[in-house]
């Protein structure tokens, strides 16, 4: 494990230990975990952009011409 030092305004360190508490978790933990959310944010946002890049519109356009053109579903219709 290696150690960061970070600066945080006194409001915001405040309110990570407020929250960190109330969780039951330690700060370096709280943050560890949020550190972690981004990241994976960040990593999924990355993929599904290089997904995208691979698609063609025509592919697309072809499987949703094999959609059935039929009424919704009772329920499943547009409000």
């Amino acid at each position: 494990m290696s150690a960061i030092t970070i600066r945080l305004p006194n409001s915001v360190h405040q309110k990570i230990k407020e929250l960190a508490a109330r969780d039951d978790v330690s700060v370096n933990q709280f943050i560890a975990s949020a550190a972690s959310e981004k990241m994976a944010s960040v990593m999924t946002l990355d993929f599904l952009k290089a997904e995208a890049i691979k698609g063609k519109r025509s592919d697309f356009e072809h499987y949703l011409s094999l959609v059935p053109d039929v009424p919704a579903q009772q329920g499943d219709e547009r409000v």
